[in-house]
């Protein structure tokens, strides 16, 4: 899964490596994007701001609602479920990132390591969105298995990257073309490991709790 993903560009460059409207108003994301952080996507031809992670209301043991979690990742197996079916059925996008990072090594003493496209300075994950009351706008990142591809050597699922030719049938075909897409990655990946922790003891606070969620 994915819980952390690297986004360098800005928005006008994404609208153009995208053919996509600019949105108005411009957007504030960092370079690093968190479930909880805002990030860029591409939906409905235009680049939008958008919180990553469906949230996920939960209730204490006194039954009072608790602060929302973002489920930030959503199996390719498991869109027809309620959670997801919707959103899938009608309002998928592109999610831009020049990277993403999975943790390696010991529990306590995990480190990120880094894929990427070498062909590609920049490309899409698919990904689905809705509006929430909570966060207004929000997006998921759709994962597959990795099996047979050169992410498979650091974690068993993947982001469904998209190819030029694959993304038009993810944001407009039909539910069944739109699964078909979703497969490993068979082209080649940078695979960069590093000694950075996993957990940085200092990170900005984002606009929701940061959650390792997936449905």
């Amino acid at each position: 899964m994915c819980n952390l993903y690297r986004m360098t560009k800005n928005a006008s460059e994404v609208a153009a490596w995208f053919d996509a409207v600019e949105g108005a108003g411009g957007a504030n994301f960092a370079a690093e994007v968190y479930p909880g952080y805002t990030g860029l996507v591409v939906a409905e031809g235009a680049v939008r701001p958008m919180t990553w992670g469906f949230p996920l209301v939960l209730k204490g043991k006194q039954g009072q609602p608790l602060k929302p979690k973002p489920v930030n990742n959503a199996r390719s197996d498991k869109l027809a479920t309620f959670f997801w079916r919707h959103s899938f059925e009608q309002r998928r996008c592109l999610i831009p990132l020049t990277a993403w990072a999975e943790a390696q090594g010991a529990k306590g003493r995990m480190t990120r390591t880094w894929l990427s496209r070498p062909d590609a300075p920049l490309f899409a994950a698919a990904g689905v969105w809705r509006r929430s009351d909570e966060w207004g706008d929000c997006y998921a990142m759709v994962m597959t298995d990795s099996e047979g591809t050169d992410a498979a050597s650091v974690h068993e699922r993947m982001p469904v990257l998209l190819a030029p030719d694959d993304q038009a049938r993810w944001l407009a075909g039909s539910p069944q073309e739109a699964l078909g897409v979703c497969r490993g990655w068979t082209g080649a990946l940078t695979i960069e490991r590093t000694g950075e922790p996993w957990a940085k003891s200092v990170v900005p606070p984002p606009p929701a709790q940061p959650g390792l969620f997936q449905a």
